[in-house]
């Protein structure tokens, strides 16, 4: 088996007034190498989770990282609280799309208002999912918050040492 592929890097692109935006074409790779309906020549498709009215972007999914997700809700127990939430932030309030031949999608307007896009898209990588943001939001708030948490480190601190910490936001 090959080496997985992640995403990586943050760019702005323009949205026209029908809501198209080019995906990042490195981001593009791997949507193709995480569908496993993709062949030479066709579009990917990936799905996009809307429904976490607190954030201010979109989550990009590859369809292999949403059906390992959707697996692990479908082994929680049926009926539960948070299985019940689960279901309805990642299956109901997603939706599933395709990249056209031109590297572009067309994010709806229910999205682009949800998180205030309007002629530009901040896209930045999660290492297995993408973030779409509205620019400015996503400067003032996540690279804001990110800066913040680095500035109150001692100047020795080394990000790496993160990784050996105890998650406590384990999330899915």
């Amino acid at each position: 088996m090959g080496r997985r592929l992640r995403f990586r890097g943050e760019f702005t692109n323009k949205v026209d007034t029908k809501g198209r935006v080019s995906i990042p074409a490195p981001f593009r790779r791997v949507l193709e190498a995480g569908d496993p309906d993709w062949a030479e020549g066709q579009n990917p498709n990936f799905v996009i989770v809307y429904g976490d009215h607190r954030r201010k972007y979109l989550e990009c999914y590859t369809i292999q990282e949403m059906e390992d997700v959707e697996d692990r809700i479908s082994r929680m127990k049926r009926g539960s609280q948070k299985r019940r939430i689960l279901e309805r932030l990642f299956s109901t309030q997603s939706l599933t799309t395709s990249v056209d031949e031109t590297g572009r999608i067309v994010l709806p307007a229910k999205l682009r208002d949800k998180i205030g896009i309007s002629n530009e898209a901040q896209f930045a990588s999660n290492v297995d999912t993408f973030q779409i943001w509205q620019p400015d939001t996503y400067r003032e708030e996540e690279l804001g918050a990110t800066e913040e948490y680095l500035d109150e480190q001692d100047d020795d601190f080394d990000p790496l040492m993160l990784l050996d910490e105890d998650d406590e936001d384990e999330a899915l």
